[in-house]
């Protein structure tokens, strides 16, 4: 391979020869072969000829070079260029090459819920009485310390499952309550989602000296090298934070972890800690090829554009810059000191699954892990929980030795069991993610994933600080509940409870009736989703809320606040039971206008098109500010070639489905009149609320084939294609003239096909969702 630079249009004009190569790394017994794919491609640059290392397998010399001269002969085959060809080569080849070389040639999903269920399958609520419970709260409120609480694990001793005030990890812990013995199940990111973060905090550690040459010093660098951007893979919990010299620039992130002192379960000892000699001397070899590779790029990247940029208008200096951050990542995934960087790295970090507990692996055909599972007797709770903070644990004295963020899901069961609990121990099946952040809009959408789970539990136990204001995202949560028909299965939890002082708030009465005073507050807005909504939340604030002090601490009956949060908790597992009584439906049929669901549908799409136009700059609109033209590529990348729905808060399938929601909810509330007896307020409630659930998963389906399914081709194209000065604007007009506008367009007077459609696409799905609950529109 051949890469230039033509200097006068900022072009990587790249020449490339498709063939294979051995290598052995050090360190590594076995070979490993790299090579230029002709057909897949790069997944930031777009470009064919993504480049592929892996294992072979062996550490015999003659068979590797054989495996070699095979892949070479389908690389030189353009017959093979198929996935229908994978039958012929599997005839010719040893399967070892044609795996290697078919690997996501066709698209891959993997369903990790699934693989978790095999291990682990969830009880069902009915007939074994087990009550699914989904917790939702913002980054820090405190529903993991919760969990702790009603699981029965020692806040202090035994750390599971792990907590922070920020993010900490990427995945779902799953805990199920149950008499049987301990057992465990845990899936895994894919190598090549791990590889790509990888990729980006490399990228990110060349622009940190690109920018500031010799003033980014070698700890400014590792930061960036081991923590990506966006907390979410925080490479530091599997490598460590590098050598002494270099970890001072960590201390300000102290104060996101967990600081009590080391204990029996997370000993040294017990964890097998390994020598990060090794790893730290590969990490600083790391922080000089980056040096060096920064400088080579330099004259080109810096002086060149930045020099231009200076000499121009300060939009054109905008401009610049942005080609320059982004001709760096692409310059980047052509150097071979880049991937044999990445390559390094990835060895090491692959190192780390050396320190799987005893258990059952399951791998892809790489190699890489898929699940881990084990079980244990009753009495081995001890061993149980030491092996599963291997992969949940973010203590920092165990940095280096963290399978963490490699981790997509946790799945555990056992005879769990509060020491509070008053009587048996409750069939509990709990759902804790990852926070809902914070954000500043209360009409934000949750994620697609989210709304799932809501679908799914029997009770959403919303949790809450107590001594702050409550913050949008748990109104947006709310909302979701209401407006879906499932706002009888809200529980709200309000953490902290100790914390909330004041001299007008001597007794707990009155320090609990300041909390319920500002809730009160929030709930009022909601108005804007009709009359039910505020009633609803209105009705779960007085039978279902409760107020939780020292939950990070053992609790004990000997003191007022520990015994009021015992009975708080004990009467918070009655609420979850009561939950599951949801009354029938009145027989009584709503009649609708379809006129008036015409005109809802159109203020949806109005309102998602014209708050979208306003993020991509399309369009100027009060209250929204245009997205980072960074935000927006990266939102593409996810929609167009990780097969993810969203991006760090922008939702696009998730935003047209909650503006459907939102109006057909209010439509929903105003039939034109009812056939049959006229019922009561509590009985059209609850039909209401019927018709609201059984519309939900249909709009969210909608949603994701219109904006994301449908559309495939235009989202891989604004990203895989729009590179260099522009790309910007056009990329921002492709997502919204081209993906956004024909999947949700505005109807007006002026009939059109496609607009048309959508149309009857919504109403088709209103129609069937009425049917069900016995209503009708004419």
């Amino acid at each position: 391979m051949m890469v230039g630079y033509n200097l006068g249009t900022t072009e990587v004009i790249v020449t490339r020869s498709y063939s294979a190569s051995l290598s052995r790394s050090q360190g590594r017994v076995g070979y490993s072969i790299i090579f230029r794919h002709p057909v897949r491609r790069d997944e930031r640059t777009g470009r064919r000829g993504i480049r592929v290392r892996r294992g072979l397998g062996t550490r015999d010399r003659a068979e590797a070079e054989q495996l070699r001269d095979q892949l070479n002969e389908l690389l030189s085959d353009p017959q093979y260029r198929s996935p229908a060809a994978r039958a012929e080569a599997e005839r010719r080849f040893d399967p070892r090459v044609v795996e290697i070389y078919f690997h996501k040639m066709a698209p891959e999903q993997v369903d990790f819920r699934a693989l978790r269920d095999e291990a682990i399958p969830l009880p069902p609520s009915e007939p074994e009485g087990y009550r699914h419970v989904l917790l939702l709260g913002t980054t820090g409120a405190g529903k993991t310390t919760l969990v702790r609480q009603m699981i029965g694990t020692d806040p202090s001793k035994e750390r599971f499952p792990s907590t922070s005030t920020a993010k900490c990890t990427i995945h779902d812990t799953e805990i199920i309550l149950d008499d049987g013995p301990w057992r465990a199940v845990v899936t895994f990111v894919s190598r090549d989602k791990a590889r790509e973060y990888l990729n980006e905090c490399i990228t990110a550690a060349v622009g940190e000296v690109v920018r500031d040459g010799d003033d980014a010093t070698d700890a400014r660098v590792l930061k960036f090298l081991l923590d990506h951007v966006n907390q979410r893979f925080r490479f530091s919990y599997v490598l460590g934070k590098g050598p002494k010299a270099t970890t001072s620039i960590f201390d300000i992130d102290d104060e996101d972890e967990e600081s009590g002192e080391d204990t029996d379960l997370l000993s040294a000892e017990d964890l097998d800690l390994r020598d990060l000699t090794g790893t730290n001397e590969l990490l600083a070899r790391c922080v000089r090829r980056l040096r060096s590779l920064a400088r080579d790029l330099r004259d080109w990247l810096r002086t060149e554009l930045i020099k231009s940029a200076e000499e121009e208008s300060e939009e054109n200096q905008s401009v610049l810059k942005e080609l320059l951050e982004e001709q760096l990542d692409d310059v980047l995934r052509e150097s071979e000191t880049f991937h044999e960087i990445a390559d390094a790295l990835m060895d090491e970090i692959e190192k780390r699954f050396e320190l799987l507990p005893e258990g059952t692996v399951t791998k892809t055909r790489q190699g890489w892990p898929l699940t881990w599972s084990g079980e244990w007797p009753v009495e081995g709770r001890s061993d149980f929980l030491k092996s599963v903070l291997r992969f949940s644990s973010n203590y920092p004295p165990l940095h280096g030795r963290l399978l963490t963020p490699l981790v997509s899901g946790v799945r555990v069961a056992g005879p769990f069991s509060p020491d509070w609990k008053n009587g048996r121990t409750p069939k509990l099946v709990l759902f804790d993610g990852e926070g809902l952040g914070h954000t500043p809009k209360s009409s934000t959408a949750v994620p697609t994933s989210v709304s799932r789970l809501i679908e799914a539990a029997d009770a959403v136990l919303l949790v809450d600080n107590a001594t702050q204001p409550m913050q949008a995202t748990p109104l947006a949560a709310m909302r979701e509940l209401v407006a879906t028909g499932n706002g009888r299965k809200l529980i709200l939890a309000f953490t902290h409870f100790d914390e909330v002082k004041g001299d007008n708030l001597p007794s707990a009465n009155e320090k609990a009736q300041h909390v319920l005073d500002s809730v009160e507050n929030v709930i009022s807005t909601l108005s804007d989703l009709g009359p039910l909504a505020p009633r609803i939340l209105r009705t779960r604030l007085e039978a279902a809320r409760f107020f939780l002090a020292d939950l990070q601490k053992p609790l004990s009956e000997g003191t007022p606040a520990g015994r009021r949060t015992i009975q708080q908790l004990r009467t918070l597992l009655k609420a979850i039971d009561q939950v599951v009584e949801r009354p029938q439906p009145t027989e009584a049929c709503p009649v609708y206008d379809r006129l008036n669901l015409v005109l809802a549908i159109r203020e949806a799409a109005k309102a998602f098109q014209g708050s979208w136009r306003a993020l991509l700059g399309l369009e100027s609109r009060p209250g929204h500010t245009k997205e980072p033209w960074q935000r927006i590529k990266a939102l593409n990348r996810r929609l167009g070639a990780w097969g993810e729905d969203e991006y760090d808060g922008l939702r696009p399938v998730a935003d047209l489905r909650k503006e459907l929601r939102d109006e057909i909810f209010r439509f929903i509330q105003n039939p034109l009149r009812w056939e049959g007896s006229e019922p009561s307020e509590e009985e059209k409630q609850v039909k209401y609320a019927a018709f609201a659930r059984s519309l939900g998963k249909r709009l969210g389906d909608l949603a994701t084939r219109r904006i994301w399914h449908e559309r495939m081709n235009e989202w891989k194209r604004g990203y895989y294609e729009c590179r260099g000065t522009g790309s910007t604007f056009v990329r921002a007009r492709i997502i919204g003239d081209e993906i956004y506008e024909p999947a949700a367009p505005v109807p007006d007077v002026t009939p059109s096909p496609k607009r048309n459609q959508f149309l009857r696409e919504v109403v088709a799905e209103v129609e069937a969702a009425a049917e069900e609950v016995g209503a009708r529109l004419e």
